[in-house]
């Protein structure tokens, strides 16, 4: 966050080819902030729709679900 949100993909994108992270709800989840971020809303409810695939935690989904909802409904909280 500290160096914008491209940055912070480029990062994500290393750890995601490094495999060292899959399968891990966070990855999806912190690609779809960061995109949700730079109004990208397609590409973060995708990366969304792949961490409540992922998520094993009914809390977490939730808060999830909610941010997918945010998007379909406009509401984008860019803090």
């Amino acid at each position: 966050m500290a160096f914008g949100p491209e940055e912070g993909l480029r990062l994500l994108d290393q750890l995601e080819l490094s495999g060292a992270l899959n399968g891990y709800h966070l990855l999806p989840a912190a690609r779809g902030d960061l995109l949700r971020r730079l109004g990208r809303t397609v590409d973060a409810e995708q990366a969304y729709r792949q961490a409540v695939a992922w998520v094993g935690s009914d809390v977490e989904r939730r808060f999830l679900e909610d941010r997918l909802a945010e998007l379909r409904g406009g509401d984008l909280d860019l803090t």
